[in-house]
């Protein structure tokens, strides 16, 4: 288990270990203060001289592969998540280090899902020693049950990226799904049977991994294209029955929520949008795969075309709703860095303005600028949210770890963030004292919008300022929080074992807050 004395207090005022896993970390010191230093993390020097002439790398199982690229103790293993619920590779890699005796491994994941919930016997048995990605579900609660032998790493798509980067971590070997290669090792994720759109976050895989692997259950004749990844990083190809399960990679469609309390928040949220001048001729927006994020999405078309206004651009990842958008002219551009449907996937393939960007360009910190930053207004969710608007990403009210960062904390550096969240859940109050887990500081969460009212964050005047004297029912969040404690009562606090079980970086690679043992 992981007992820490080497605690400290961080400048949002968490407690936090200075040493994960036998590194150093730095406590976060807030928006803005830390600064790296140094040069970018490189691989080592490969030449053409140990590939072959002919340009063919294909091996004959993803065994011999990882064989070849000598798999051992204490290695750090990357694979991406585009294949979700449907990924058939994961599970495999660990259980063919299990069977070869190797220990203590680290799994660096984009994210993870339940569909990985058979890895959980290789962290018992330490074949894994500990995750660092988002994890979902059943990996997520052995974590918070202090199961795990190591420290899980928490970030977001941008964090990951950076830390890859910055040489925070060093993959030995990534594994890479890919729904149509060549043996060259080139890749895409528009064609075959598992097709999932892009693979924007494999990116930082193949650039700094010291060996990378394609493995496809599509192979085609050199040269596939495009090349979302490109088969000068990649050291051997596998060609398998299956990489996925294609009804869980990408749902057919991605349904808008029906229920009446979410899609009067998604109403709201667009018209707040609207008479805070956000939603207008030219603007940008982000909003995710949720179903009511669809709906705000959906509120914003139906504007859009009644003012005969065009947005510049979308940024995805990419449902059907956007891809109508793109269609009728509503928006120019979709940047897309992951598809949720097959109508995105199509779109993906066929309409040169919905284009395919690495999670480098609109995420990653230490960049000379990313996309986040142009977006006029981002729709994000979260399962808590406290009076200083601090949010909560990661973990319920229980203390249980149970969803991932995703690209949650990089987003909050758009120019407007707006939660739209229910006021309460399963009698559950969603705006509570003070959350529970800290992802998100409160300086960069500008609105919150529920069934019962909406709330501006006070540093955002220009906002308070452009709806006094709307019709828009506007609220202190303190007095929305005793409305839901009326009705649901206040909630009890988790309770934690002083053990750290896990940490989250922040977007600079600072540790923002600690995960805590929950108590038996």
């Amino acid at each position: 288990m992981n007992k820490y004395d080497n605690l400290v207090m961080n400048a949002a005022g968490r407690l936090v270990p200075t040493i994960v896993n036998g590194h150093e970390e730095i406590p976060f010191q807030g928006i803005g203060k830390h600064r790296p230093s140094g040069r970018k993390h490189a691989p080592f020097i490969p030449t053409v001289l140990d590939y072959p002439a002919d340009g063919n790398k294909e091996v004959a199982s993803l065994e011999e592969a990882l064989r070849l690229c000598g798999l051992r103790d204490g290695m750090t293993i990357s694979t991406h998540h585009h294949l979700r619920e449907g990924d058939l590779i994961a599970n495999r890699i660990f259980e063919i280090a299990d069977r070869s005796k190797v220990k203590d491994l680290v799994w660096l994941p984009s994210a993870s899902f339940p569909c990985h919930e058979p890895i959980i016997k290789y962290l018992e048995n330490g074949t894994i020693d500990h995750i660092e990605g988002s994890m979902n579900g059943p990996l997520g609660n052995f974590t918070t049950s202090g199961k795990m032998k190591g420290c899980a790493v928490l970030r977001s798509h941008g964090g990951r990226f950076q830390a890859i980067q910055d040489g925070e971590v060093h993959i030995d070997i990534a594994i890479l799904a890919a729904p149509t290669a060549d043996p060259f090792g080139n890749g895409n994720g528009l064609y075959g049977p598992s097709a999932c759109g892009v693979l924007g976050y494999s990116l930082a895989d193949y650039m700094y991994a010291d060996r990378v692997i394609v493995v496809t259950d599509n192979l085609i004749p050199f040269p596939c294209m495009p090349m979302q990844i490109q088969g000068n990083y990649v050291d051997f190809v596998v060609k398998v029955d299956k990489i996925g399960l294609p009804e869980k990679i990408v749902s057919g469609t991605t349904q808008i929520t029906r229920s009446p309390d979410r899609l009067m928040i998604a109403e709201m949220t667009a018209q707040f949008c609207l008479e805070a001048g956000l939603l207008k001729d030219g603007c940008s927006f982000q909003a995710g795969a949720g179903g009511t994020s669809l709906a705000v999405e959906d509120y914003f078309h139906k504007i859009l075309l009644e003012k005969k206004w065009k947005a510049r651009f979308c940024f995805g990842g990419s449902t059907e709703y956007m891809v109508s958008m793109l269609k009728d002219g509503s928006v120019e551009y979709i940047l897309d860095a992951q598809a949720f449907d097959l109508e995105a996937v199509r779109s993906i393939r066929e309409n040169p303005n919905h284009c395919d960007v690495p999670v480098f360009n609109a995420y990653n910190f230490h960049s000379k600028g990313n996309y986040a930053g142009m977006t006029d207004i981002v729709i994000l969710g979260a399962t808590e949210i406290d009076v200083n608007f601090n949010g909560n990403v990661v973990t319920h009210s229980d203390g249980r770890l149970l969803h991932g960062i995703g690209g949650w904390q990089n987003c909050l550096h758009s120019k407007c963030t707006i939660i739209p969240v229910p006021l309460f859940r399963d009698r559950i109050p969603v705006i509570v004292d003070e959350v529970t887990t800290l992802c998100g500081p409160g300086s960069l969460i500008d609105v919150i919008v529920t069934e019962r009212g909406i709330a501006i964050n006070p540093l955002r005047t220009d906002l308070i300022d452009k709806t006094k004297g709307s019709k828009l029912p506007i609220k202190d969040i303190r007095q929305l929080k005793e409305e839901a404690e009326v009705i649901c009562g206040k909630p009890s606090k988790p309770k934690f074992v002083k053990e750290v079980v896990g940490i989250v970086k922040w977007v600079d690679g600072t540790v923002i807050d600690a995960l805590w043992k929950i108590e038996d």
